[in-house]
C-alpha cells in the first residue's frame, strides 16, 4: 500500500499534468465547476467550457443570482445538461444556506446536488487538503489492474470492494499529488485500450500485469443492444426567425430551447396549424441527423417549414421566435445547434 502511494507521488510530481486552468488553486468554487465538468467528459474539451463559464459567472453570488437559461446557454454543447442544472441549484442552496461561503467540511460538500461521493473527496482534497479517497472511472480501472480486482465495477460487491481499497491507499502525506496522479495515471497510461504499460510507476505491483489480465480487467459493462428512437424536428421560419420551444425541466435537454417535436408519422401541415396557428408555404426534409445518449440512440429527422402566414394568437408560453444567429447561441442542444447551422 504504501509502496503504491509513494511511486504515484514522485511520478506525478515529474510526469503528471501541468498547467491546467483549475491547478494551483485552493478556491473550492473554481475547483467544484471543474471537476463537475470533467465528469464523463475529456480535459481537452472541458478547458474552453470552464474558462468562458469562469468568465461569466466568476463567484458562487454571480452563479446562484442568475437565470438557468444563462447558464445552459454556456454549458450547450458539452452534454449531460443535469450537470448544469444542478451547479445552479447548488449555488443557490449555498447562498440561502451557506452564508454564500462553500462548504469546507465532505458532508457539507457531499450534500449539495450534483456531488456524489467522489466529486466531493476531489474537492475537498484539492481544496483543503483532507484525507479522502476519489473512485471515478479511471481510478477504478487502474486499482482493478494493479490489486487484480475482478468483476464489473458497476455491481455494488465489486464497487464496495475497490472503494476499500482507495480509502486503504489515500496516503496522510502528499494526498494532492497522490490524487493527481491516479487521475493522470488513468487518463494518460492506464487507459481503457493499448495501457502504456512500460511508463506505468506501479507496473511492478501489477497484478494484471503479472498475469496477462491486463485487457481482462476491469470487466466491461454487460453489453445490451441500446434502443434506437426517431423523431422528426420543425424548423419553422419566418422573416429571419426561428420558432424555439422550451423542454420541460425533466428529462434530455430538460430547461433547453429546442425546435419542436412531432411523432415521425404526424402531419406536418395539420400539426403547425393546430399547434403555432402556422400555415405552410413549403416544407422540405433535411437529412437525418443522429445523436448518442448514454441509454439510446436518437436519429432526428429535420424538416424546414416556410411559414406563409401566422394566425394571431396569444403567445405560447415556453415558445419563443428568434433570429437564425441568436437562435444559434441560445441554450440548445448540440443537435440542434447542428440543425440550425445547416440553414
Amino acid at each position: 500500500m504504501a509502496s503504491f502511494a509513494t511511486r504515484l507521488i514522485a511520478w506525478q510530481k515529474r510526469h503528471g499534468r501541468r498547467g491546467l486552468p483549475w491547478q494551483g488553486t485552493r478556491d473550492p468554487y473554481a475547483i467544484w465547476i471543474a471537476e463537475i465538468m470533467l465528469q464523463q467528459t475529456r480535459v481537452a474539451t472541458v478547458i474552453p467550457y470552464y474558462e468562458r463559464f469562469l468568465a461569466r459567472f466568476p463567484d458562487i453570488a454571480t452563479l446562484a443570482d442568475s437565470g438557468l437559461d444563462d447558464v445552459l446557454r454556456l454549458w450547450s454543447g458539452l452534454g449531460y445538461y443535469s450537470r448544469a442544472r444542478n451547479l445552479h441549484r447548488a449555488a443557490r442552496s449555498i447562498s440561502e444556506h451557506h452564508g454564500g461561503a462553500f462548504p469546507s467540511r465532505f458532508e457539507g460538500v457531499a450534500a449539495l446536488p450534483g456531488i456524489g461521493r467522489s466529486t466531493a473527496s476531489a474537492i475537498c482534497v484539492f481544496a483543503y487538503g483532507a484525507r479522502k479517497a476519489i473512485l471515478d472511472g479511471n481510478v477504478k480501472r487502474v486499482l482493478a489492474r494493479c490489486f487484480g480486482v475482478a468483476g464489473y465495477p458497476g455491481e455494488k460487491r465489486v464497487a464496495d470492494r475497490l472503494w476499500r481499497l482507495a480509502e486503504q491507499l489515500a496516503p496522510r502525506r502528499g494526498i494532492e499529488a497522490y490524487t493527481q496522479g491516479l487521475m493522470d495515471l488513468g487518463a494518460a497510461v492506464c487507459t481503457r485500450r493499448e495501457p502504456d504499460c512500460a511508463k506505468c510507476p506501479v507496473d511492478r505491483l501489477c497484478v494484471a500485469r503479472k498475469r496477462g489480465w491486463v485487457e481482462r480487467l476491469p470487466r466491461p459493462r454487460p453489453r445490451r443492444p441500446l434502443p434506437y428512437k426517431r423523431t422528426v424536428m420543425l424548423m419553422l421560419t419566418r422573416a429571419g426567425e426561428v420558432l424555439l420551444e422550451k423542454r420541460p425541466a425533466a428529462g434530455i435537454w430538460g430547461g433547453l430551447w429546442c425546435l419542436p417535436e412531432l411523432a415521425t408519422d404526424a402531419d406536418v401541415a395539420a400539426a403547425c396549424a393546430q399547434r403555432f396557428g402556422a400555415s405552410v408555404a413549403h416544407a422540405e426534409t433535411l437529412p437525418p441527423v443522429a445523436h448518442g445518449f448514454t441509454h439510446f440512440r436518437l436519429e432526428i429527422r429535420p424538416v424546414h417549414v416556410r411559414v406563409g402566414a401566422l394566425e394571431a394568437r396569444a403567445a405560447e408560453p415556453g415558445a419563443v421566435w428568434l433570429p437564425l444567429e441568436d437562435a444559434r447561441g441560445a441554450a440548445v442542444p448540440a443537435p440542434v445547434r447542428r440543425i440550425l447551422a445547416a440553414l
